[in-house]
């Protein structure tokens, strides 16, 4: 997961660091695997704007990733490495006994060739999928599902993991990427090792085209608008803007957007760290 840095032969290459796509060892994508991938630029059915900052970019395709995992017991070879737009993860392209071909999110490690099968009484090697009844204490673990059989929704971004803590009851208690521990039913799957990509935090673009090219439009601060159109708009000068809060008045830093009586609470031992 190396970086490549470049000769500043213009300005925009000075602090350019980006991946040098070592790992992939594809360029087109499995035809069958992908599904269109429509942009609204931030519009509405109405065309009007409803969301802002969005709009252009490079055209995509989504890549259809298989969170769930649910092929038991049938191994798959891992075909190639490749490249997702949609995501900040590397995406493996796995060819099952039978024939079939699926994408999943590619763990950290994982090479061309090797053999990864997912169920019960699988061993806990690399990409391989389990349920956490049957995950050894300690484990890097990512793919995590919330409820059983719903498909992963944590520790699915480049570089993230999670960790088995321990077992009480018919609950696994995991240690999260953001510091939070909590309870998950044993009944839900993971998936050993740590997600690809590792060094995807430390990548500088160098330019506001890249951006673009991503789809990102540029934002406008709230201190350079009116006081009509933020609250920390206005004032005379560049004043600073008074207290960080969003367009609707909410304040930035420290101030506890979680609703105090949300049902899954009962699930969290630790909250996250600030």
């Amino acid at each position: 997961m190396a970086l490549k840095k470049f000769k500043p032969t213009t300005s925009s290459q000075r602090f350019k660091l980006i991946s040098a796509f070592d790992e992939v060892t594809a360029s087109k994508p499995e035809k069958s695997l992908l599904s269109p991938n429509k942009k609204s630029g931030g519009r509405n059915n109405e065309g009007k704007m409803t969301m802002r900052y969005l709009g252009g970019g490079h055209k995509q395709k989504y890549r259809i990733i298989d969170f769930k995992r649910d092929k038991e017991g049938v191994p798959a070879k891992v075909k190639t490495i490749e490249y997702d737009p949609n995501r900040t993860a590397r995406i493996a392209l796995l060819s099952y006994a039978d024939g079939e071909k699926r994408y999943i999110i590619a763990p950290n490690g994982i090479k061309v060739g090797q053999e990864v099968v997912s169920g019960k009484g699988v061993s806990p090697d690399l990409g391989n999928s389990l349920y956490l009844s049957e995950i050894p204490f300690g484990t890097i673990i990512h793919n995590i599902e919330l409820r059983p059989g719903q498909g992963a929704k944590m520790a699915r971004s480049a570089g993230s993991y999670a960790q088995l803590m321990s077992r009480e009851g018919k609950f696994a208690i995991i240690k999260l990427p953001s510091g939070e521990t909590r309870m998950i039913l044993q009944a839900c799957k993971a998936t050993i090792g740590m997600v690809s990509n590792t060094d995807h935090s430390l990548e500088i673009s160098g330019k506001a085209g890249r951006s673009r090219w991503l789809g990102r439009r540029p934002r406008t601060r709230g201190v350079a608008m009116n006081p009509v159109d933020h609250p920390m708009g206005g004032g005379e000068g560049r004043a600073s803007g008074g207290h960080p809060r969003s367009r609707k008045g909410i304040p930035a830093k420290g101030y506890k957007t979680r609703s105090p009586k949300k049902s899954s609470d009962n699930y969290i031992i630790e909250k996250r760290k600030k």
